[in-house]
């Protein structure tokens, strides 16, 4: 598994996480390569200290645009699943503070969310999220945040608001399930 640093204090559980049950490497966000990505059995796109609404995102959209035409799954945390969406035509926008534990409610069946329950509990750490993006699906949605999961139509792309990486035994669970995920293809 190729796990993509983009800065946030949270990527080495991330990391941590993956290395139980498979190969895993980090790289930074800015010596992320395409190669590098294909030798991969899936990415991982981790939160970042950056804020989508106030910074100029068109060097990162220009710079990852190869992301929509990836074979491979893809899982974007946080800043990861704003960055995908954007990519994808998604809208961001502010919103209160979210720096506490969150109910998630599944909107929609997903291999995502194999052996998790209805509801669930994750850890949030966000001022800002995205719009559903053309080519997505709403997945799953807390009474703070709508998008709280989305998936491509057509591919095993996938983004949580959440923090699957810090919020014990469900979001291990999410991230393992997304390591079946990138097994199968």
């Amino acid at each position: 598994m190729l796990i993509v640093d983009c800065g946030s204090s949270k990527t080495p559980h991330i990391v941590s996480v993956f290395e139980e049950f498979c190969d895993t490497m980090s790289v930074g966000l800015h010596d992320l390569t395409q190669e590098m990505a294909n030798n991969a059995i899936g990415l991982v796109f981790s939160g970042a200290p950056l804020l989508i609404t106030e910074i100029d995102m068109s060097a990162y959209l220009k710079h990852f645009q190869w992301i929509k035409s990836y074979e491979k799954p893809i899982l974007g945390i946080c800043f990861g699943h704003q960055l995908i969406g954007l990519l994808y035509g998604a809208i961001g926008s502010k919103m209160r503070e979210d720096r506490s534990w969150q109910e998630i409610e599944i909107i929609e069946e997903s291999p995502l969310f194999n052996r998790l329950p209805d509801c669930f509990e994750m850890m949030e750490d966000h001022c800002e999220h995205i719009s559903i993006p053309p080519e997505f699906k709403l997945m799953a949605a807390s009474d703070a945040c709508i998008n709280e999961c989305m998936q491509h139509e057509n591919k095993s792309i996938y983004g949580v608001q959440f923090h699957p990486e810090v919020s014990g035994n469900f979001g291990n669970i999410l991230l393992e399930n997304f390591f079946y995920i990138c097994e199968k293809e």
